[in-house]
């Protein structure tokens, strides 16, 4: 019984940080799916008075999250248009302490923006569309996801 044991704490000790990082990391790949890829675009009704009012709504539920983020960029485009600049990433980003890339291609995407001029007690968002090269975070450094967009160019 007792080697029965300690084998099952070797495994927990070794391979529980494995598994737990790989939740989060898959976690991270679903986010970025479900909140910065709208393809195609969804019309939103009315009544949230603009795209990015919409969607910010939306993401805020995703993150069961009450505060308003500054910015948030959303890609008009399939995903695995996006998918394959993480494919190889050479890059290491200190900052966020994960491998990142810079897309060769131009994509469509509409940047959300927090209104300055707004009541306090809601977030209101303005819409900007462009294109724009997208610097993104992937998961590793081979064969990665996308996990975040840290900026454009």
């Amino acid at each position: 019984m007792a080697p029965l044991v300690a084998g099952l704490l070797f495994l927990q000790l070794v391979l529980g940080p494995a598994l737990a990082m790989d939740i989060r990391l898959q976690a991270a790949i679903k986010n970025f799916r479900d909140l910065h890829i709208d393809y195609p675009k969804v019309n939103f009704p009315d009544g949230f008075q603009g795209y990015c009012n919409g969607l910010m709504a939306y993401v805020r539920g995703r993150r069961e999250n009450l505060y308003c983020p500054n910015i948030h960029y959303v890609v008009h485009a399939a995903w695995r248009a996006v998918l394959k600049f993480c494919k190889y990433s050479e890059s290491f980003c200190e900052n966020y302490n994960e491998y990142c890339t810079l897309t060769q291609d131009s994509f469509p995407l509409t940047i959300c923006s927090l209104s300055h001029k707004q009541p306090p007690t809601s977030c209101c968002y303005n819409g900007t569309l462009t294109n724009q090269r997208l610097y993104l975070l992937c998961s590793r450094k081979y064969d990665a996801e996308p996990i975040d967009i840290i900026g454009l160019s």
